[in-house]
């Protein structure tokens, strides 16, 4: 029998998470982001599920492809453009729209030979400091494009640095006002924008993690009323029972000590999986349906949990590690990151169903 270690990929949370974020945004089209294999939970098991999006945005040109050679023909952006000169071609047999961010893509754009037109996101750096044009070249910078015969059709692109937490966005969406490119079609809004600044909603918006289930925020009582459903479920079983009395030390580093005399459980799941191995005792995992805790360092291959809360508990019974019942955010919070990185860390060696 194979290791009991198992993903469920749920492809209705898909579906409902879009509907959710389609009511939420109105008017505004949707760019689906599924970059890093659609956040780990594989581009090619999940697309589908995705195709009442008006849009799929992406990094990898080969994940590119792989959506037009699968018949989507709708708009494909990739986020982060182009990196050599060579992918204009690519971006054009394939029409793909390519955010824009530095002069030497204007020039590559102007020079290279396209039968076509291409449409552009001109990225401005609005206050996040990591990618395009400041906004005091931008306008120059739009009169110019408008003039080059390779480029169909320019959008303004920015993003924001703090739309899910106390700073806000207010400074980044006056800095993108004072410009007046009124003229100009708008992708403004991430994750947390779409959910909690809807005067960023603009033409296109840009899900990302909220499409997951997860939250932008990294907590997850900041998206709990929203109706979000998680669409990736990490389960394993308790391939171990011990009774430990009093004193005895679990793990390596010996980092927990029973307090009292304890039944414990090993769990098939470890940082070789995708669990964080930073993870420290108090992370709460789901043991038959009963929230319990991590005890102790986790290994490659295996965790400690407590049994306590759940004397039923045996081996063979089902350890969820995050999904369902037990929120991605809330693992993540607890091990000091974020639900993003869980979900894109899944190992390849994980078996994965699709349900």
């Amino acid at each position: 029998m194979p290791r009991p270690i198992l993903a469920t990929i749920h492809l209705d949370a898909f579906r409902h998470n879009l509907s959710v974020i389609r009511q939420i945004v109105g008017n505004s089209k949707i760019w689906s982001v599924v970059k890093a294999d659609a956040y780990g939970h594989g581009l090619d098991r999940i697309w589908q599920s995705l195709m009442q999006t008006d849009g799929f945005a992406l990094l990898d040109m080969n994940e590119a492809i792989y959506l037009r050679e699968q018949g989507w023909q709708g708009p494909v952006l990739l986020l982060e453009g182009f990196f050599k000169p060579a992918d204009l071609r690519i971006i054009n047999k394939y029409r793909l729209t390519t955010v824009v961010h530095s002069h030497w893509q204007l020039d590559e754009i102007g020079r290279t030979q396209l039968d076509t037109p291409i449409d552009i996101y001109l990225k401005l750096n609005s206050g996040m400091n990591r990618l395009g044009f400041t906004p005091k070249e931008y306008p120059q910078i739009v009169s110019m494009v408008k003039k080059v015969k390779n480029i169909k059709s320019v959008t303004l692109m920015t993003h924001f640095a703090n739309s899910d937490n106390e700073i806000g966005i207010d400074e980044q969406v006056a800095v993108v006002e004072c410009l007046q490119m009124n003229s100009l079609p708008h992708c403004l809004a991430n994750s947390g924008a779409v959910l909690w600044h809807p005067k960023t909603h603009k033409d296109w918006v840009r899900p990302g993690v909220i499409l997951y289930g997860a939250s932008p925020s990294g907590k997850w009582h900041d998206i709990a009323d929203i109706g979000l459903k998680p669409a990736m479920t990490l389960q394993s079983e308790i391939i171990a029972v011990h009774e430990l009395p009093k004193g005895k030390k679990i793990g390596y580093g010996s980092r927990y000590t029973t307090q009292k005399p304890m039944r414990v459980g090993t769990v098939a799941c470890g940082y070789a999986d995708g669990y964080p191995r930073h993870a420290p005792t108090g992370t709460p995992v789901m043991v038959d349906g009963v929230r319990t805790r991590l005890l102790g360092a986790i290994s490659m291959d295996m965790m400690t949990v407590d049994l306590t809360p759940c004397p039923q508990a045996n081996i063979g019974s089902i350890a969820e590690l995050w999904g369902k019942n037990l929120p991605v955010d809330e693992v993540a919070n607890s091990a000091g990151t974020i639900g993003y990185e869980l979900l894109c860390a899944l190992a390849k060696r994980v078996p994965v169903t699709v349900v």
